[in-house]
């Protein structure tokens, strides 16, 4: 059954943003969440000849920050630069290969913001005004007192407070036929559909406000070029990053001609509100294309609710990789949380996943593989010559099917269902060992058949070992390293290639990729760092 070649596009670009993280604590495992999804998507459209770019970064300005600068008796700006750091140190390890780290306070993102305030200044689509209402630090947000539930913010519930200042409003209700007439023609923008159904009846039917986009109260932020008594407030200063750091009204602006629109911009639901209502309406006013698509995430929840610092059941992705390595947790993150919707973490979940499909099924099968040849052909992977046998190609016709359906969920940002199929790949091919029984053909010396056997399990750890890059890259290179292919092409493409019997040496004896953990302990051990 041949495969077809997939959506193998030279040339072609690819843009995918994380939202640039508010750097006010230690980020936990959903901020890590985000930025390996679109680490994935990344690397999948990479490797398929896709000239793919992903940026990441910072959101750097705020009341909020310059308050935890003075608590830590430190200048924002030293806050923040050690903000910085630290996350650059996280996505290191975490295997995250970003193109572009952003920082709102760096000046290739602040000239830019002040010339974006200016324009819209000039084209009457931000007025000066006064705000009068309920805000909450925690978030930076103003709300009304209908949005509050129980009198506390909707998003945080944290007290809010009443709050009267000099402000610029952004005239949102001018543009917001447009939106609509945009979410009509563009079905797919917001995915999943229950969050475009959100915003559209929770916040634009009822009425949407115009929005305030500067603040008096503070220093901390971009100044109002025309008027520097005022601070760009957050969320047009914020958002207008995903642009400026392509080069958008600079004087070199090749890349934002060359990415923009973005392909995927990522965003946990919290923020969908800010990126879906707000960013696009910057856009239309600014007479730029609008996003191919904003994917609103779930959140990683624990038994007792979300987490949080005050209940202590917050985990954090550091502690976890320090010591069930890197692709471990990647492949819990990304295979744990269904599409759309939130998930929970529990440590028995984790050390169940790491047993059951890392070392169990994927492990082992790699250790069986390297074994029997080792113990019947001396290590060197035979060409059998003869392809015709049954079970070789049911064997094949399956994992046909399940790499097709792979790329469809890839396409479709359903990554958890994506790792499943691989899955279904490994299990198949752990069923193959049993279906053809290769102690038996040895013990019978029918070796043309044992042959076939051995270059189908290596065959099949191959293209798994391709598959699985995006999500688990170190594990994808020991499984080719231990085949005889460490200098091997990691392509897509090579999925369909024919067998290559030239490199297929595999080492002496295989080290185990995954060693079985003890449930008890594990589980210990990860509850004591939540």
């Amino acid at each position: 059954m041949a495969l077809p070649k997939g959506e193998i596009k030279l040339n072609k670009t690819f843009y995918v943003t994380t939202p640039i993280y508010y750097p006010s604590g230690k980020f936990h495992i959903g901020t890590a969440y985000t930025t390996i999804f679109a680490d994935v998507l990344k690397t999948y459209k990479k490797i398929n000849g896709y000239d793919a770019r992903m940026l990441t970064g910072l959101d750097e300005h705020g009341q909020k920050i310059e308050g935890v600068a003075k608590q830590n008796g430190v200048t924002p700006q030293e806050y923040v630069d050690e903000k910085a750091t630290e996350a650059k140190k996280l996505w290191k390890l975490l295997d995250v290969d970003y193109d572009d780290f952003i920082r709102t306070t760096e000046e290739r993102h602040t000239e830019k913001v002040e010339k974006i305030f200016e324009k819209f200044l000039k084209n009457n689509d931000i007025y000066k005004g006064e705000y009068e209402g309920l805000y909450c630090t925690p978030c930076e947000s103003f709300w009304t007192e209908s949005q509050l539930i129980d009198g506390k913010c909707p998003d945080c519930q944290r007290e809010v407070k009443k709050m009267k200042e000099e402000a610029y409003f952004f005239n949102m209700k001018k543009y917001v036929d447009k939106l609509l007439k945009f979410y009509d023609e563009n079905p797919n923008f917001i995915e999943p559909i229950s969050r475009k159904n959100e915003i559209i009846n929770n916040f634009i039917k009822p009425g949407l406000e115009d929005l305030c986009v500067t603040r008096t109260t503070f220093d901390w932020g971009v100044k109002v070029k025309s008027d520097p008594k005022h601070v760009v407030y957050v969320w047009l200063d914020a958002l207008t990053n995903y642009i400026t750091s392509l080069g958008y009204m600079s004087d070199d602006d090749s890349l934002f001609k060359k990415y923009w629109p973005a392909d995927v911009q990522l965003v946990g639901k919290d923020i969908i509100r800010f990126h879906a209502i707000y960013w696009p309406i910057f856009l239309i006013a600014l007479d730029l294309p609008l996003p191919k698509k904003i994917y609103a995430h779930g959140w990683f929840m624990m038994k007792d609710g979300k987490m949080s610092k005050s209940k202590g059941n917050v985990i954090y992705p550091d502690s976890l990789v320090d010591r069930y390595g890197v692709d471990a947790v990647r492949y819990f993150l990304i295979r744990e949380l269904p599409y759309g919707q939130d998930g929970i973490f529990t440590p028995e979940g984790f050390v169940d996943r790491y047993n059951y499909d890392l070392c169990n099924d994927l492990g082992n099968l790699l250790n069986r593989t390297i074994g029997m040849i080792n113990k019947y052909f001396d290590g060197e992977v035979k060409d059998p010559k003869d392809y015709s046998n049954e079970l070789s190609q049911g064997l094949n016709n399956d994992i046909d099917k399940y790499i097709k359906d792979m790329i469809n969920h890839m396409d479709d940002l359903h990554l958890n269902f994506a790792l499943s199929d691989i899955w279904n790949i490994i299990s198949r091919t752990n069923k193959y060992i049993d279906e053809t029984m290769p102690w038996v053909l040895y013990k019978e010396k029918k070796e043309d058949e044992l042959k076939l056997v051995m270059s189908d399990l290596v065959e099949s750890l191959r293209k798994i070992a391709i598959l699985i890059y995006p999500f688990m890259k170190n594990t994808s290179k020991e499984i080719l390293k231990q085949l005889g292919n460490d200098k091997y092409d990691i392509k897509f493409e090579n999925i369909y290639n024919k067998r290559d019997f030239t490199l297929n040496k595999v080492v002496s004896k295989g080290e185990p990729i995954f060693v079985r953990l003890d449930p008890q302990e594990e589980i210990a051990y990860i509850k004591s760092k939540m």
